[in-house]
């Protein structure tokens, strides 16, 4: 099924539910060029997971300046001669620092964004990962990073809550919205390929991809 119309798709969802191994997937067989978040760049991102309060404003400020730049330089190349396959929203931004910031760090968050007013094309796609909590747990002590094996429970819950009301308003591109708690587009071709071939078919601005166990 050909993916031919969509030159800028973007892969969200929270931690651990396979958004970086989908975007790589997709923009192989797309040829495609990927623009990742870069979390291990980030050198704020594992003390944030020992002491979440103290290094909650470096961790999101960290990544809105890598993520800003990113996105200048995707507007400024030539976007439509490869196609892009992203693994970050930038609107998404402001669902991690309302979680993680206090007030006034918000409030100085907000000011911080506002002036950096970074911008994006517009996704010709946005696929949203859903999947429950244990799964979501599963797969992130499986990927083996070290200073995310003591993420709390109930931090990762709310994260994953605050990505279903982020998405359950979004609606400035067309959505995909995927339940993975019985697919796994990392190490099944198959559920790649079930995937693919419904990405082709999409004719509405939301719909919803999922499969029985």
């Amino acid at each position: 099924m050909s993916l031919e119309r969509y030159r800028y798709l973007v892969v969200e969802g929270p931690i651990g539910v396979g958004k970086t191994s989908l975007t790589h997937r997709l923009a192989e067989r797309m040829n495609a060029d990927t623009l990742l978040e870069n979390a291990d760049d980030n050198p704020f991102l594992p003390r944030f997971y020992q002491e979440p309060r103290r290094y909650a404003l470096a961790t999101q400020l960290h990544f809105l300046f890598d993520r800003t730049r990113q996105l200048r330089e995707l507007a400024q190349g030539d976007l439509f001669h490869a196609g892009t396959v992203s693994d970050f929203l930038i609107d998404k931004d402001m669902l991690f620092a309302r979680l993680n910031l206090d007030d006034d760090e918000f409030e100085l968050y907000q000011k911080v964004y506002n002036d950096l007013a970074p911008q994006a094309p517009t996704p010709d796609l946005v696929i949203y990962l859903q999947a429950p909590l244990d799964i979501l747990q599963a797969r992130v002590n499986r990927r083996g990073i070290e200073f995310e094996r003591g993420m709390d429970a109930g931090y990762l819950q709310r994260l994953a809550n605050s990505y279903s009301e982020f998405f359950h308003r979004y609606d400035a591109a067309p959505l995909l919205i995927v339940n993975t708690a019985n697919l796994n587009f990392a190490e099944s071709d198959a559920d790649f390929e079930l995937l693919v071939e419904r990405i082709g078919k999409l004719r509405g601005p939301r719909e919803f991809f999922s499969r029985a166990a």
